[in-house]
């Protein structure tokens, strides 16, 4: 009668070969360096794991999620009568940055510098601790936005390509605001406020002006120090049917 699955399985394993005369087997140390050779594998993996997860799929879901919202503002700005986030301070963003050198395409710009907010794949402005004056409304003051430089979207990972000169361009509803690079602070303490002041006097200004300022970690894949872009205005666009982008953006 022929033997079932399990028993071939049974023979096969009665038939093996004991161990050679002689032969020794592996010692307790032996054991337990191969042991822990195969743990420190298979944290290795994981580690790669994490890191393709917070380098690569963070970015992933996180941009689609900016779409939606970026979709959704623009949808409240076609709506006719609509106040909409171009004009206020809205939950769903008041606007759209346009950084060239950053090769980024257009950040959201929302409502506070949290991971809650950074995490979706937005530039948040500042509320606290320096409150950012928000160029809607024409007031002197400095508008502070922060982002993340890696995962979650690191709509601020080519900060360091800025330059003097180049251009920083905010949308809302209603206007183009542009802005020019004029200083860079390549690294500085996460705990120093005073680049986020009305007048930001470490980027030189001394005098109240229409500034903008871009702050992200540094050096890139740490939150150790932060990374300070500052611009100031240099003419204000209204928007026209068409949304033609200002001649920065089509450069």
């Amino acid at each position: 009668m022929a033997a079932t699955a399990d028993e071939t399985e049974e023979i096969t394993d009665a038939s093996e070969p004991g161990p050679a005369p002689g032969r020794r087997r592996p010692g307790r140390v032996a054991l337990a360096v191969s042991v822990f050779g195969e743990l420190l594998i298979t944290v290795g993996v994981l580690l790669g794991l994490f890191v393709v997860y917070s380098l690569w799929w963070t970015n992933v879901i996180a941009d689609r999620k900016a779409d939606r919202q970026g979709d959704r503002v623009r949808e409240h700005w076609a709506q006719k009568g609509d106040s909409g986030p171009g004009a206020l301070d809205t939950k769903d963003g008041i606007g759209f940055l346009h950084v060239p050198a950053m090769d980024n395409g257009e950040v959201l710009v929302e409502k506070g510098t949290g991971t809650d907010v950074l995490n979706d794949g937005v530039a948040g402005y500042y509320t606290e601790p320096v409150k950012a004056t928000l160029p809607i409304g024409g007031k002197d003051g400095n508008f502070t936005l922060a982002a993340h430089r890696d995962g979650h979207g690191a709509k601020f990972h080519n900060i360091d390509k800025l330059e003097e000169g180049d251009p920083i361009v905010f949308e809302t509803r209603d206007d183009w605001y542009v802005y020019k690079v004029f200083s860079i602070l390549p690294e500085t303490s996460k705990y120093n406020v005073k680049v986020l002041s009305r007048v930001p006097e470490e980027s030189g200004r001394k005098k109240p002006g229409h500034y903008i300022t871009l702050t992200t970690c540094t050096p890139v894949y740490t939150s150790r120090y932060r990374y300070v872009v500052w611009g100031e205005l240099v003419r204000v666009e209204k928007v026209d049917s068409e949304r033609t982008p200002p001649k920065e953006l089509r450069d």
